[in-house]
């Protein structure tokens, strides 16, 4: 097959009404206690908490977590006053499927990736301060 592991998708296919971040964390390997690593680049994994803004949103689909593989733990974009939450953009975003086996039936489920992070509108050259480091700091891209 032609296709092997992510699809790459634009961020407003993911997320058409936006989205907003509540916080980042590392993801560790369950079994070692370790950071968990991408297995492409190497480069250690973070988990950012997203709120889909979509009004149609629901269960499930309402929070998500969007994997990004970066040096350093990604710097999410300001507070905007008077929102409760960070508007965000990802960077470089793919989509990879995976069968989901827990629950009474398995089912196909998707797991979010991004290169980076950036405040909404912002384009690749401002707001580089915001960015987590570049996917291609210390090894390969994600």
């Amino acid at each position: 097959m032609a296709i092997q592991g992510a699809l790459p998708v634009a961020f407003a296919t993911v997320f058409p009404a936006g989205a907003y971040a509540l916080g980042v964390e590392a993801i560790t390997d369950f079994e070692t206690k370790r950071p968990q690593l991408d297995k492409e680049s190497g480069l250690p994994l973070w988990a950012v908490d997203v709120i889909d803004a979509d009004p149609e949103a629901r269960g499930k689909a309402k929070s998500v977590k969007v994997k990004v593989a970066a040096e350093v733990c990604p710097t999410l974009p300001d507070e905007v006053p008077g929102l409760p939450f960070r508007p965000i953009e990802f960077e470089s975003m793919a989509v990879m499927p995976y069968v989901d086996d827990n629950g009474r039936r398995p089912r196909v489920a998707y797991s979010l990736r991004a290169r980076g992070v950036k405040a909404p509108g912002a384009d690749a050259g401002a707001g580089a301060g915001r960015r987590s480091a570049p996917a291609g700091a210390g090894k390969d891209g994600a």
